[in-house]
């Protein structure tokens, strides 16, 4: 446990070197380093976002995420029994009233999933903030929001080229009561992964001085990494099912933004730096696209 300046610094330093590895491998990477270093374990699983785990629940025969959030040693409660598995732990739990709110929220998130998501999955997990969290008071409580969808599978059947990668979100949240408002800070995260495989044909010069066609040539892309974004807002509330859709607005808003930062930015750059490195077409062809574009503008500018 970080608990003094020197542990501070050690943890960091773990977290430095976790942001400079490969992040398609962040679970081999955390589970080494808590082999390596046992006495940062339970800091590094709370502080470093990694890949939602995809448990089942065979009593409703119904999947479900797994992450820090709803963990009780190797354990993970269920949104759909509120149970521990794959063995009862006795961790905690929400009280009635919040265990209900979570049982609507999990019914609402699964719609929104299907709508946005075509699939994947979907899970919530609410708990208290209070040590005695009665009927009739003002609620302060937290929950997360985690939603996973992979794009496939890697199989031997799948055509060469397909893509694969996975969207894993997680939205932690914080509700406290005021009255008929309530007020939400939220901090979400998305953990994007792509890979694709190319086929790229050129037409190059040989040589022996022959034009060679057709030749034909095998890369592979692979886009990764993470964004964590923050919001804090006051939304009206009448009652406890108020929740619902406050709680699904700020989601689905910070979702859509998020989602559109890593099409402008984050797809954006990447286009433009392989653009930048490679072309798909031969030098050759390059030479005569440069050539007439050059003579347009000189007849262009004759005519001026």
């Amino acid at each position: 446990m970080v608990c003094n300046a020197r542990d501070i610094v050690t943890f960091d330093s773990l977290l430095d070197l976790l942001r400079r590895l490969p992040p398609t491998k962040v679970e081999e990477n955390v589970n080494a380093l808590c082999d390596i270093v046992p006495d940062y374990a339970d800091d590094l699983l709370g502080n470093v976002d990694q890949p939602l785990k995809v448990l089942n629940d065979a009593e409703k025969g119904r999947e479900f995420l797994g992450c820090d959030y709803n963990r009780d040693g190797d354990a993970f409660r269920s949104p759909w029994t509120n149970n521990y598995l794959p063995e009862a732990t006795g961790g905690p739990t929400p009280s009635p009233r919040l265990r209900q709110l979570e049982v609507s929220l999990n019914a609402a998130f699964d719609t929104y999933r299907e709508m946005y998501f075509e699939g994947g999955i979907s899970s919530v997990y609410l708990w208290d903030l209070e040590d005695d969290p009665g009927e009739g008071k003002e609620m302060s409580f937290a929950g997360v929001v985690l939603l996973k969808k992979t794009l496939s599978t890697p199989s031997a059947n799948a055509p060469e080229g397909t893509p694969q990668g996975s969207w894993d979100s997680l939205h932690v949240f914080e509700c406290h009561e005021r009255g008929r408002s309530a007020k939400y800070k939220l901090t979400s995260t998305v953990m994007l992964v792509l890979e694709t495989k190319t086929l790229a044909r050129a037409d190059i010069k040989g040589l022996s001085g022959t034009d060679t066609d057709g030749v034909e040539g095998k890369g592979g892309v692979t886009l990764s990494g993470s964004m964590t974004r923050q919001a804090e807002v006051d939304y009206p509330l009448t009652s406890a099912a108020g929740h619902i859709p406050n709680i699904g607005r700020i989601v689905e808003d910070m979702e859509i933004k998020m989602r559109n930062l890593l099409s402008s930015v984050y797809f954006g750059k990447t286009k433009d730096v392989i653009n930048d490195l490679r072309s798909q077409s031969g030098l050759e062809a390059k030479s005569k696209e440069d050539m007439l574009r050059a003579e347009l503008a000189g007849k262009l500018g004759a005519r001026k």
